[in-house]
């Protein structure tokens, strides 16, 4: 029996495969590759700095593609290799040893199709995520806290690099708010499906009479565009406020008042930057994040007035509850949005939030192409 399964899923997988090789154009993509790297063999190849990373973090991409292909498709031919070997000598021990590598080729096919399902515009960039305790004071702003270490392993699991911009810490436990940047190919891509409000049910360690509490925090994702976005910011339109930088870290913390914070005074919007030494640099840094605000604030709005037009209602609305995480009285993780759910809270929080976002996107495809 087991046999026939993994002949199946060894078939199935195949299958999936060449699916995929006649949509990547394999042969399309190693051409780019050759061009990009003719390009960067050029004398003024580092004449333009920006240029120069954004046509690398291009390379990179393409590369990134071809080589996770091939390398899917080599270890399926080892494990036909394998299988044939081991129904030609009837060692039943073989295929039975085959079964977990089968699956596990599986997950790597599946995480791959997903990869490729990151084709919108900004979905390859970096990332912006901040996130926002709501009512409920320290309980709130521990919760908050915890989202904080959950994303960060997130990434760090994914090999991606964070960069803590602002942290304003809560008065007893947890955060007040935090903005940090992920780098990575498709960071923003991953990240747009934890965009929304986030739950918390548990007894709450802040209780003395060992209550259960429900907390939110809100977490905004936005990409880090470059100036190739038109958004048009006029200075008088800007009100810069300087402090000092609070947090963990750093020699400049409490010394200087080189943390910047920026107000948008005809949105309303806040940006505030503390990470960098001088008042330049962290200039430099809020104003790349309120660009990206104004600029997914353009496309909320453009999205809404669609919604009207087609007579639904916009998902996009701040404040909408799209994940629930109950410690008590049972353990479950559940998005609303898709209805993935685990009972393994304890992964979650470690930063295995796959799952949701592969049940997010995935869902995000089949609606947009009914």
């Amino acid at each position: 029996m087991l046999d026939i399964t993994v002949k199946q899923n060894l078939r199935d997988i195949a299958q999936r495969l060449q699916n995929l090789r006649g949509s990547l154009d394999l042969d399309f993509k190693r051409e780019q590759i050759a061009n990009y790297e003719e390009k960067m063999s050029a004398p003024d190849f580092w004449d333009d700095q920006e240029r120069a990373q954004s046509l690398i973090s291009e390379l990179n991409g393409v590369k990134s593609v071809v080589e996770d292909y091939e390398e899917l498709a080599n270890e399926l031919e080892d494990l036909q290799v394998m299988l044939e070997l081991g129904e030609e000598e009837g060692d039943e021990s073989l295929i039975n040893d085959m079964a977990d590598s089968v699956k596990g080729l599986q997950e790597k096919v599946g995480s791959f199709e997903l990869q490729l399902l990151l084709n919108q515009p900004y979905d390859k960039l970096n990332a912006f995520l901040e996130l926002h305790p709501g009512a409920g004071g320290t309980e709130s702003q521990d919760w908050g806290l915890m989202l904080y270490r959950m994303y960060t392993r997130w990434a760090e699991h994914r090999g991606f690099k964070v960069e803590l911009l602002d942290y304003l810490p809560g008065d007893e436990a947890g955060i007040k708010s935090v903005t940090m940047l992920i780098k990575g190919h498709n960071a923003y891509g991953y990240l747009k499906a934890e965009k929304g409000v986030h739950r918390l049910v548990r007894i709450s360690p802040f209780d003395s009479n060992g209550r259960r509490h429900t907390s939110f925090v809100s977490c905004d994702v936005m990409p880090e565009i470059d100036d190739s976005v038109e958004i048009d910011i006029r200075s008088e339109d800007l009100r810069v406020d300087t402090y000092r930088a609070s947090g963990a870290g750093g020699q400049h913390v409490n010394k200087t008042d080189s943390a910047i914070r920026l107000t948008h005074l005809p949105t309303g919007i806040v940006v505030s930057c503390q990470q960098e030494r001088s008042q330049i640099a962290n200039r430099d840094r809020a104003m790349k994040m309120l660009r990206s605000k104004l600029y997914e604030r353009k496309i909320e709005e453009q999205q809404k007035q669609l919604a009207e037009i087609r007579g639904e209602q916009s998902d996009i609305a701040w404040g909408n509850q799209i994940r629930s995480y109950v410690f008590h009285p049972y353990s479950m993780v559940k998005d609303h949005r898709t209805q993935v759910e685990t009972g393994n809270v304890g992964a979650v929080m470690d930063g295995e939030i796959d799952s949701f976002i592969d049940g997010y996107l995935r869902s995000q495809i089949k609606t947009d192409q009914q």
